[in-house]
């Protein structure tokens, strides 16, 4: 864990040449050490957040207890996605969302809400949809507007649409594109913006730090949005990364996302290091360093080439090593994430605050 030491040493009834009136030499007094701990949050120029599950907030007091100590902004994992809110379609489900909700706000947290549409995480009931454009168009519409106005107020931010491109570039199929064109991406935002004038409206995509033409689409995407008037106001880069992601690719996404002018949120940050696959590998001291130079790296390039005005924060995705997705995703064990599995802070905690001055 990361302290800063304070020692004092305190000796009483000294002459100058460290003897006492009765001509005695004094007996040292131990040293007094203070302990101060530090929040992760205090020490970042941005906000610094990490998207987090229900179910552990509500049943894991040491998960909790790092996310009220660290964090001041929070990202709902998974309880704010269309199949999670909207599981039939005359239901909504807010009790998770609404806790979240409320925690933030009893805590002085900041929430960002992710995400209003995706291609994955749909209910049967949409992938089911058998209407006309027209009644596609009225399901998309009445979900969003439902949703945002929901939390008008409450939530600072919106993911509007995750992960729009393929790696290539082009536009990704979905039912969304399928049934309403490639510009329904234009009118989600304008849905949401009508729900919620207030709300920052973000793109959010991966593959920033390795695609220049995923970069060069998201690019064009944002430009021909401010041509028509399209309301939008960041661009979220998700930087689900691996440790031996080079400087140059992460300094190219950076100043991209530098260029829109736009808010910029490292928005699911985690930095994996079993790029093979081993059912067998462990976390040595070696590889722990290895990813704290990553964090540290990214940390440092995100503040220097990212306009104040335009630092949105940084958040991981979840918290700690046994909460992440990456092992189950990859099928292999991996530790990404700055905390391990007892919530212990790792050697990335610290670069990530180094990282931050």
């Amino acid at each position: 864990m990361i302290y800063f030491l304070l020692t004092f040493s305190f000796i009483s009834a000294c002459t100058k040449k460290g003897v006492t009136a009765g001509g005695t030499t004094p007996v040292p007094v131990p040293p007094v050490v203070v302990v101060v701990d530090t929040n992760l949050y205090k020490f970042m120029p941005f906000p610094m957040g990490a998207s987090v599950g229900i179910s552990l907030m509500k049943n894991n007091a040491k998960y909790s207890g790092v996310v009220g100590k660290e964090y001041n902004s929070i990202t709902a994992e998974n309880a704010m996605k269309f199949g999670a809110l909207h599981p039939a379609e005359n239901t909504y489900n807010w009790a998770d969302a609404d806790y979240l909700v409320a925690y933030a706000q009893a805590n002085g947290k900041r929430i960002h809400g992710h995400t209003l549409n995706w291609y994955q995480n749909l209910p049967a009931w949409v992938t089911n949809f058998s209407g006309d454009s027209i009644a596609w168009e009225n399901m998309l519409k009445t979900h969003i507007q439902t949703v945002v106005a929901h939390f008008k107020g409450k939530v600072a931010s919106w993911d509007v649409v995750n992960e729009y491109f393929n790696d290539d570039g082009t536009i990704r199929t979905s039912v969304w594109v399928k049934n309403l064109g490639p510009d329904y991406i234009a009118r989600c935002f304008q849905y949401a913006r009508q729900a919620d004038p207030d709300a920052i409206l973000f793109y959010n995509d991966y593959g920033h730090e390795y695609s220049s033409a995923k970069r060069t689409a998201i690019a064009n995407l944002i430009s021909s949005f401010k041509t028509r008037g399209i309301p939008i106001h960041g661009v979220g880069m998700q930087f689900h990364m691996t440790y031996t992601q080079t400087d140059a690719n992460i300094n190219a996404a950076m100043a991209f996302a530098a260029g829109t002018g736009l808010k910029v949120h490292l928005s699911e940050l985690d930095i994996r290091l079993n790029t093979n696959k081993l059912q067998t590998l462990v976390f040595t001291d070696a590889l722990a360093a290895q990813q704290a130079a990553r964090y540290k790296f990214v940390v440092q390039a995100y503040n220097a080439a990212i306009p104040k005005a335009q630092q949105f924060g940084i958040t991981t995705w979840n918290v700690g090593d046994a909460d992440s997705w990456v092992p189950s995703w990859q099928g292999a064990p991996d530790w990404p994430l700055p905390f391990d599995a007892n919530y212990l802070r790792k050697p990335a905690y610290k670069a990530i605050i180094e990282g931050g001055k």
